[in-house]
């Protein structure tokens, strides 16, 4: 399994504590292709249907021609074995938002 940069894949993210982001869900994965490649985790953002687009935190997508907001401040790396199946890509500009999303809460 080798995902790469700016794809959608399902993330089998259970078990969770406290707040965390639960269930079987749809992720971005954001680590480089060479991390991604070498690494035996990925980094990811995980997706979500349910709220409003609130950037930063809650950046608007699309994943699979619908709509979605990507939940910024849930960031997180997981074993790549919790990666079930790819979806699609991020557009490029969806892409960039999240990325410029990252930077403001990060304060990079």
């Amino acid at each position: 399994m080798n995902p790469h940069r700016a794809e959608i894949w399902w993330v089998n993210l259970d078990p969770t504590l406290g707040s965390e982001i639960r269930k079987t869900r749809p992720c971005i994965i954001l680590g480089t292709n060479v991390l991604n490649e070498r690494r035996r985790t990925v980094v990811i953002v995980p997706l979500s249907t349910a709220p409003q687009a609130a950037p930063p935190l809650l950046v608007p997508v699309v994943c699979a021609g619908k709509p979605a907001v990507a939940v910024i401040d849930q960031i997180r790396a997981v074993a790549k074995e919790r990666l079930q199946r790819r979806i699609g890509e991020l557009s490029s500009s969806d892409l960039a938002s999240v990325e410029e999303s990252l930077r403001i809460i990060l304060e990079l």
